[in-house]
């Protein structure tokens, strides 16, 4: 338990717990994410430099947004809510939904919706989120991607 966020539920495991929602108020920065790509085989971009915010406003909730330079080497933007209402240990557990856009295989480059499976761990200034993005046809090239984070206000 940390600062009497969460509530235990035991599994033969170790500890699942739930999150409290507990009201809050931080601004988290990023600069983009790093990319592991499942297909090592094509020349994916896994430097994704951009800019991106988080403004948490809840202990199982934040809202999201930001610019990146995707991994098929065009201009990306998201907007979109984390919603992470598990803990196992210092990692919290849940999915990121919202709209993303800049990738030709989907929607022509449009905006899309997508909800990915997220993990996040946060200390006092520095966090670091872990999208996990699955292979979904010739549509969506599967990955996982890093994303660190700067609390920046508080």
């Amino acid at each position: 338990m940390i600062l009497g966020y969460r509530c235990c539920l035991a599994d033969s495991y170790g500890s699942i717990d739930l999150i409290a929602p507990i009201k809050k108020s931080e601004l988290w920065l990023n600069p983009g994410l790093l990319s592991y790509h499942f297909d090592q085989t094509k020349n994916f971009n896994a430097v994704n430099y951009g800019i991106g915010g988080e403004y948490r406003f809840s202990s199982i909730a934040s809202l999201t947004a930001g610019t990146f330079r995707n991994s098929n080497y065009h201009q990306s933007s998201y907007i979109g809510v984390y919603w992470q209402p598990i803990a196992i240990g210092p990692v919290n557990i849940g999915l990121v939904a919202g709209g993303f856009n800049g990738y030709t295989s989907n929607n022509n480059g449009g905006w899309f919706p997508a909800a990915l499976p997220a993990f996040t761990v946060e200390g006092k200034w520095v966090g670091f989120n872990l999208i996990v993005i699955p292979t979904i046809g010739e549509r969506v090239s599967g990955s996982l991607s890093f994303q660190f984070k700067f609390k920046v206000f508080e």
